[in-house]
């Protein structure tokens, strides 16, 4: 194969990465979203104010596509010194890494949209709520610095 067509497959790797975490991050943004709405719903239903700390919550999945787009710019500065047999690596932390961010951010949804609808019920625990978020914030930040030494 040849050097120039390796260095492509190895930076390809960057944008597998990155659309991988973004597609966990809309699925992820949009179950929260869809919570904090129907959380918002009841508010003004039950005439109570409407709480404006759900969209914190509901814009917490969207981190995981930055550390994406950290990963591409790592993955493509490493693909220029790629070899006939490195880009595999590359390829493969870009797939893993992704799918890494990618589901953090879905389940970080999940958990967000459960953190609207209790908060929104009680008016309490907003701060018990984001760390959860942390925490499953924690898993991405995991993933994006193994795969960064990984690329050494």
């Amino acid at each position: 194969m040849e050097i120039e067509m390796v260095k492509s497959i190895a930076a390809a790797g960057g944008y597998i990465a990155v659309g991988l975490a973004a597609i966990g991050s809309t699925l992820g943004c949009g179950i929260a979203g869809a919570a904090a709405i129907g959380a918002w719903k009841k508010c003004y239903l039950q005439d109570k104010p409407a709480p404006f700390l759900l969209l914190a919550m509901a814009g917490a999945p969207l981190s995981q596509t930055i550390y994406g787009l950290l990963m591409m710019i790592f993955l493509k500065g490493n693909a220029a010194n790629a070899t006939a047999t490195s880009w595999p690596l590359y390829l493969a932390i870009a797939v893993f890494g992704g799918l890494a961010l990618g589901t953090s951010a879905l389940f970080q949804g999940k958990a967000a949209a459960g953190g609207c609808n209790a908060f929104a019920e009680t008016n309490q625990g907003f701060a018990n709520y984001l760390m959860i978020l942390g925490v499953i914030e924690t898993c991405a930040i995991f993933a994006l610095v193994f795969s960064l030494l990984a690329m050494q």
